[in-house]
């Protein structure tokens, strides 16, 4: 009965979306996408739509999902395709073009860069396996608009075998994307050997869902605080800072040992010692 209630209350709570509804009722090109997808491609892509839009989408099959992107973003958009099966270029039609090459082939993406705008959406949905989502990233991410969305699917290959996966498995996508969270917070790097980059200076946010990472652009500056409001305790600071001497009694070299120390097992990646 629990069961019930609980599928009960999903279905209440549960809006279909515009890109749902066109999958359920399609009777023209084959789409095969997963279930959960449809959520998040709205979450992040509905911004865009009936404004004039360039998307590109790795990974062609039967051309379903091209026809898909152009129903949901309207009359302004254009939608290019990436496929290494030659027949996917009988799917062409208006508003979609299609490029035949590898995804891995980092010659042929400079090639498509070189022949198409700046892009708004990118949507990896290609072959999956490592080399081909990584080096499909390095060429392409930095063809994306500055308030555009870089979104890579099927990230469950990186722990599938045939695809080269494995949980925590060098050469991932997963392993790789995980660097993005540093380069993200890099203005707060201590370290002169981590340094803000192009990702750090021009990626507002990442979305990691089952199976999808979604990277949205924005250009970014070094972060600041402020404050508002009244000061409620006079010297907070200092007070902050005996409160944390009485609990953890400190002198003036043993705080200098420990920070040195500290330095050291950091540059090793190792915990910090002298910590509550």
């Amino acid at each position: 009965m629990s069961l019930l209630l609980n599928k009960d209350l999903a279905t209440k709570f549960y809006t279909m979306t515009d890109l749902e509804k066109y999958f359920r009722h399609n009777d023209e090109k084959l789409i095969h996408k997963w279930a959960h997808y449809f959520d998040i491609y709205d979450r992040h892509f509905s911004k865009y739509r009936g404004k004039e839009l360039t998307i590109l989408e790795i990974g062609v099959s039967q051309g379903g999902s091209l026809q898909m992107w152009k129903n949901y973003f309207g009359d302004k958009v254009k939608v290019f395709g990436i496929d290494i099966d030659p027949r996917c270029k009988e799917l062409e039609e208006e508003n979609i073009q299609i490029f035949i090459g590898s995804q891995s082939d980092r010659k042929f993406l400079q090639e498509v860069k070189n022949s198409i705008p700046k892009v708004d959406i990118l949507i990896d949905d290609g072959g999956h396996h490592m080399l081909q989502q990584i080096v499909s990233y390095e060429e392409l991410f930095g063809h994306i608009k500055d308030d555009g969305v870089y979104l890579i699917e099927d990230l469950h290959t990186s722990y599938w075998l045939k695809y080269g996966g494995g949980v925590k498995r060098k050469g991932t996508f997963i392993e790789y994307s995980k660097n993005f969270i540093d380069e993200l917070n890099a203005y707060h790097s201590e370290q002169s050997n981590f340094k803000v980059n192009e990702f750090t200076k021009t990626v507002n946010s990442i979305h990691y869902y089952d199976s999808i990472i979604v990277i949205e652009k924005m250009p970014k500056s070094k972060p600041f605080s402020e404050m508002s409001g009244n000061l409620k305790f006079d010297n907070y600071a200092k007070r902050k800072e005996e409160v944390s001497s009485k609990i953890r009694p400190n002198t003036s070299f043993s705080k200098k040992l420990t920070n040195s120390c500290n330095r050291i097992l950091r540059a090793f990646n190792l915990p910090n010692i002298g910590q509550q």
